[in-house]
């Protein structure tokens, strides 16, 4: 049987704590992304140093500071944890490792390019589907290497961020940012062809955030591996124990670390999202397996955000159709209607878009086993007889 590659299959073993999890990454991320698509300029907004958190009011700060980072880490370690998953899978059947895999990367690496190309410039799956390759290589070595590599890329990756942000620190003050005018017109005013040939012009700069951070991404997907091998995610004592921990050191120390980069502006933005966010992940982690061990959760929120877990790739590909759809020109061109209008509306917007998703999936899941976009996924990959 064919698996996902951002869920594994569903089985009599299935994990509920990773389907919850799975769903607060996917709309935690929607978080961070739809400010981009309710900036003027949208997705090179990002790059024109448009959406600095430190210029927002209170509630925006806060909300933003809650998500940038923290749940693409997160995310990027359930990753690593679905990965973990297959090989354990393969080893039971007796199949090779890696097998068919590089077949289910380029397939992923395919669907990142469409969804890149057509739907919004800061896809994550291109740079998974390149990372999972290695990564699927390395559970095949020993510990040992995988560890080694894992720190390797790790402190390459921090050495990296440290750089830049003391390349920040040194600059001076160029004032205030102002959004590109040709971008602005283009999303609250161009055509959807446009668009997509603006994407392509700027493939390269559109493209480097999983370049710069690939030695990120490896120690993620790593730390995912480890945390699964740990059973950190298993609903045994031991497991609850390591929770306790994650929460604890992810979120006492993350937070103040984290709080102390917002303070000190757009200089540390890059330390803040690239660096500390991870460490909160981990502690978002923590923090919701101890509320589903310890706390009565309501469980329609558990079973909404369960099953966007369980439809993640539908999902993330959906809501960034849905905002692209109510925010640019080519819809209801609602960021440039509201510009100017506060943070609420753009809040609003992900609890909205936030709640169809967690309302659909359910519906979906009702009558069909796997979301839309997995079931091609599994048609496409199913070995053919």
């Amino acid at each position: 049987m064919a698996e996902t590659l951002l869920t594994p299959p569903a089985t009599a073993t299935r994990l509920p704590l990773l389907d919850v999890l799975r769903g607060a990454a996917i709309l935690g991320t929607l978080m961070t992304n739809v400010w981009i698509f309710a900036s003027p300029g949208s997705e090179w907004s990002v790059l024109q140093g448009g959406l600095d958190p430190t210029t927002a009011n209170p509630a925006e700060t806060v909300f933003r500071f809650l998500a940038d980072g923290k749940f693409l880490s997160l995310l990027t370690i359930l990753f690593g944890v679905g990965l973990a998953i297959q090989y354990d899978s393969a080893a039971r059947r007796g199949d090779p490792w890696p097998g068919r895999y590089p077949r289910r990367a380029a397939f992923l690496f395919l669907e990142g390019t469409v969804h890149f190309v057509l739907v919004f410039a800061w896809d994550v799956l291109m740079g998974y589907a390149v990372t999972a390759l290695l990564v699927a290589w390395l559970l095949a070595r020993s510990e040992r290497v995988r560890r080694g590599v894992m720190w390797a890329a790790g402190a390459v990756h921090l050495t990296l961020i440290g750089l830049v942000t003391l390349a920040d620190v040194a600059k001076p003050d160029s004032g205030p940012k102002t959004p590109d005018a040709d971008a602005v017109r283009l999303y609250a005013h161009g055509g959807y062809v446009d668009q997509i040939r603006f994407r392509l012009d700027h493939a390269l700069a559109l493209r480097i955030e999983p370049v710069f951070s690939f030695g990120l991404l490896v120690f993620l997907f790593l730390l995912g591996v480890r945390l699964h091998r740990a059973g950190a995610f298993a609903p045994t004592r031991a497991g609850r124990r390591i929770r306790i921990r994650m929460a604890a050191w992810g979120l006492g120390l993350g937070l103040p670390l984290g709080a102390a980069a917002v303070l000190g502006g757009d200089d540390f933005f890059v330390l803040g999202r690239y660096g500390i966010a991870p460490l909160i992940a981990v502690g978002y982690i923590g923090l919701i397996g101890v509320a589903l061990d310890r706390f009565r959760v309501p469980q329609g929120l558990t079973a909404g955000l369960g099953s966007v877990g369980r439809t993640a790739l539908s999902c993330y590909v959906g809501q960034n159709l849905l905002c692209v759809l109510l925010c640019y020109g080519i819809g209801l061109g609602l960021a440039d209607r509201l510009a100017g209008a506060g943070p609420w509306w753009v809040m609003g917007l992900w609890a909205a878009v936030a709640l169809t998703l967690a309302a659909c999936s359910r519906l979906w899941l009702r009558r069909f086993d796997r979301g839309p976009l997995e079931s091609v996924q599994h048609w496409a990959l199913s070995p053919r007889r």
